[in-house]
């Protein structure tokens, strides 16, 4: 799917194929390219739609994201491809996330890439990745802070957050390297949900959080976050409400084939997970020792 010669895809990193397929639901509207990315890390997944040659531009859309108005999606596709951004997304601190993170962080959990312009500039996704680690935040800090639109921000910045996150690096390189377009945000009644606007005040999406939790009986998750409470219940009721929002959007009950199908997938899916998460050990018992 091109639009003004630049072709766009829609990328969700996804662990619970009962919730992507309610949060596609709010965006395969737009007729463009859905793509489901399993088993892939928390850092991993940006060099591989950096990977992907044939898409110039990514919307990131975590799978707990729903789209409140996809023309405004569109529109903001433009400004960055017209005003040269690479990046588009929610601070991770400072705003209305539930988050102390660092603001110069965008969240994937919404994202415009332009996936063309980092190719063009920086090279290919293993060039990127080595140009990742090699960079040092701590030494662009101060420079970095000095360009940061203060006037999104809700609560103190905690830019001396370096290592929250693995995709961090990543977030930290590319803000630095190219021009990453900050976006406001609010936190939703329901005490969790992050609201994300564009720079004219439109609702882009809706944001849950805790999406680990949709598919996990209550029961089960008090004994980990007593006070998240019911998330099914939570996000179902924000997906109503933005499909009420929408008015393009059908929420349809689960078939008992739908429940046996996400119950296969989320079986496979662990099948996987567990092995990647062992693997690693080694790796995070190393960078501990070395703290």
């Amino acid at each position: 799917m091109t639009n003004n010669s630049t072709t766009i895809k829609i990328f969700c990193r996804s662990f619970d194929l009962r919730l992507y397929e309610k949060s596609r639901l709010f965006y395969e509207t737009m007729g463009l390219p859905c793509v489901r990315l399993t088993d892939q890390s928390a850092d991993g997944y940006f060099y591989t739609m950096l990977r992907d040659t044939d898409c110039d531009i990514a919307i990131n859309v975590d799978e707990d994201c729903f789209i409140a108005n996809t023309e405004a999606v569109m529109q903001l596709v433009d400004k960055v491809v017209k005003e040269g951004y690479t990046n588009a997304g929610c601070p991770d601190g400072g705003g209305g996330t539930p988050r102390n993170g660092n603001p110069l962080v965008t969240n994937p959990f919404f994202n415009v890439f332009n996936l063309r312009l980092i190719r063009e500039q920086a090279g290919d996704a293993d060039a990127i990745r080595n140009q990742v680690k090699s960079f040092d935040y701590r030494a662009h800090i101060d420079e970095m802070k000095a360009t940061y639109p203060t006037e999104i921000l809700i609560r103190e910045p905690l830019y001396e957050r370096f290592g929250l996150e693995p995709y961090y690096p990543f977030f930290f390189w590319l803000a630095y390297r190219f021009k990453t377009l900050y976006l406001p945000s609010k936190k939703h009644t329901d005490g969790w949900t992050t609201m994300l606007y564009d720079k004219q005040g439109n609702l882009l999406c809706q944001h849950s959080w805790l999406s680990r939790f949709y598919s996990t009986p209550s029961f089960i998750v008090k004994h980990w976050q007593k006070e998240v409470g019911k998330q099914k219940a939570r996000i179902d009721a924000l997906i109503a409400e933005t499909a009420t929002m929408r008015g393009d959007v059908q929420v349809t009950k689960e078939k008992p084939s739908d429940t046996l199908r996400y119950g296969l997938d989320k079986t496979i899916r662990w099948c996987i997970k567990v092995p990647q998460r062992i693997m690693g050990w080694p790796k995070k018992l190393k960078k501990k020792l070395q703290k």
